[in-house]
């Protein structure tokens, strides 16, 4: 690491500085293409927004099979909606119908990439597999709608396969490998599965799930349950007997990497730079960590809990906390209605013991309940479904939204929510530490640095009680997803602690904490550069993005 460390420095000193202060920003603005000056008005751009959105959300049934003439309709398609939000007015607007402009650009230049360059459905039997596990979480019994859908994705696993072999070409080794791996075996982690005390083992696992459920409730699908599983067996054996053969790069390439920083992702860094960032965050919160752990060398250790019912009291006790917390402290505006909130980490009793994020909740819920549940994701999404408006209600950032989470964990502990327990200050240092390895890795897959196994290793090497499924699931998201989402829990974090300090700086003595946080969610979920610009007004970063980039050739 620390090679890669000194490399990353050298070359980053070479590269564009990490950020340019306010104060300068308005003296090099001139060098740089400003907003568009096209015929398109804001109504314009709502209406353009609209359609992409209806296309976007139908492309796949307009492809099922994603054949190469339906791709290259598509391709057509998204040339045409880039050229039409292109050829606005945006000169015109006002600063809060830029950014929203910007963010809409910027999620029409996501699927971009994805049908130009991801090209999933050529390159990842996982794409195919993704869909298969997903017929054996169905409920029963099934009547209507629900039964109507669960009969064609039975069939659509027969389907699936054939499309596969057609469609696979250039395929990486680890996109193979974990295929693979997702077909007869449980990922041990679970994202998104409906739960069961012992986690089915993958496709074929949930499939025979779907079964023995069928064949008390529903006897009359297993028929067509049984012929999915044999199409699963049978690509399970196509793509075992092709493996040695699929070993073309799983990233994307530097060059496209950065394009999608930058174009899509609105990052004020490059790949080099988030290099730096990420180490530099490692090192940090394991030196701090360091002095925690010395700080409290007298406490009394975190200890698991022994029965469900103990973690659920838990949860419900560190839960009631955090509210009193957010209102005592004024933090955040909470709305009296918001109702029950969503939590991670379900009781699960594992054979080889609890996994990471089980080994750090089941002890004390507070990191995870205050990324996740309250104010994190589960809060921050209610409030986003109450947001009608037609663009900043209906975009998402995972910069934004991962970064909002982490950076609430260390903010509690410098707001003293930890004060009388200690111990707890450890676990949200040793979130933070997987979450800064996370940068390093995701770049280095998608630069073909390193293999999936490779990264898993560094991360368990740097984050305490990490286990090799969440470590490989945690990969696997991130080298499959478009490019970017592993970094952004740390860089998401470094700019919301960026915008506090600019936003701090900017108000002086009139700064509210409980203010600003209300702002920041009022803003919607777009990419953090843009809010930057949003709140504050300084275009520093936001000039580098009016005028988008040709996508690189591989």
């Amino acid at each position: 690491m620390n090679t890669k460390l000194l490399l990353a420095v050298a070359m980053a000193a070479l590269a564009v500085p990490l950020s340019i202060a306010p104060a300068a920003a308005q003296s090099a603005s001139m060098a740089h293409a400003g907003p568009a000056r096209g015929s398109g008005s804001y109504q314009d751009l709502l209406g353009v927004w609209a359609e992409f959105r209806t296309w976007r959300g139908g492309w796949q049934a307009r492809t099922p099979d994603w054949s190469a003439a339906g791709m290259a309709a598509e391709r057509a398609a998204m040339a045409g909606y880039l050229t039409r939000i292109e050829n606005m007015n945006v000169a015109a607007m006002d600063r809060g119908q830029r950014a929203e402009w910007l963010a809409a650009r910027a999620k029409m230049l996501e699927h971009h990439f994805l049908i130009e360059a991801a090209k999933p459905w050529e390159r990842d039997p996982g794409f195919y597999v993704d869909e298969m596990l997903d017929v054996g979480f169905a409920e029963l019994p099934a009547k209507g709608e629900a039964l109507a859908k669960l009969t064609t994705g039975l069939a659509n696993v027969s389907r699936l396969a054939a499309v596969a072999k057609t469609n696979l070409k250039n395929v990486p080794g680890d996109y193979a490998d974990l295929a693979l791996h997702n077909i007869d075996t449980a990922d041990g982690v679970g994202h998104g599965h409906p739960y069961r005390p012992v986690p089915p083992p993958g496709v074929l696992g949930w499939l025979d799930d779907l079964a023995g459920r069928a064949a008390k409730q529903q006897p009359e699908l297993l028929p067509e349950i049984r012929k999915a599983r044999a199409a699963a067996v049978e690509f399970q054996a196509w793509l075992k007997a092709g493996r040695p053969a699929m070993t073309a790069k799983a990233g994307v390439g530097k060059a496209r990497f950065d394009w999608y920083l930058k174009n899509v992702k609105l990052l004020p860094y490059n790949s080099d730079q988030l290099m730096v960032l990420g180490a530099r965050e490692t090192q940090r919160l394991w030196s701090v960590h360091a002095l925690e752990e010395h700080r409290n060398r007298k406490a009394a250790p975190l200890n698991l809990p022994t029965t469900a019912e103990d973690y659920a009291g838990r949860k419900d006790r560190t839960l009631k906390l955090i509210r009193e917390w957010i209102a005592r402290e004024e933090i955040i505006s909470v709305p009296e209605d918001i109702g029950d909130l969503y939590i991670n980490v379900p009781w699960i009793v594992r054979p080889d013991g609890p996994n990471f994020w089980e080994q750090v909740q089941y002890r004390d819920p507070t990191p995870d309940l205050l990324h996740a549940t309250l104010p994190g994701h589960a809060f921050d999404g209610q409030m986003a479904r109450r947001d009608k408006r037609p663009i900043r209600g209906a975009i998402g950032d995972g910069v934004r939204g991962e970064g909002w989470g982490v950076y609430l964990e260390e903010s509690a502990q410098r707001l003293g929510f930890m004060e009388d327990r200690p111990r707890v200050r450890e676990l949200i240092d040793i979130f933070g530490i997987f979450r800064a390895v996370r940068v390093a890795g995701d770049i280095e897959l998608q630069l073909n640095q390193k293999t999936v196994p490779e990264v898993v290793a560094d991360w368990q090497k740097w984050t305490p009680w990490l286990d090799k499924n969440v470590a490989r699931v945690d990969a696997e998201i991130y080298l499959r997803r478009p490019p970017g989402y592993g970094l952004g829990y740390t860089v998401g974090m470094i700019e919301m602690q960026k915008l506090l300090a600019d936003r701090r700086h900017q108000l002086g003595e009139k700064f509210v904490l409980k203010q600003f946080h209300d702002e920041f969610m009022a803003a919607g979920r777009l990419p953090m550069s843009v809010i930057r610009y949003d709140m504050t007004g300084f275009d520093d970063e936001v000039r580098h993005f009016w005028q988008r980039d040709p996508l690189p050739a591989q």
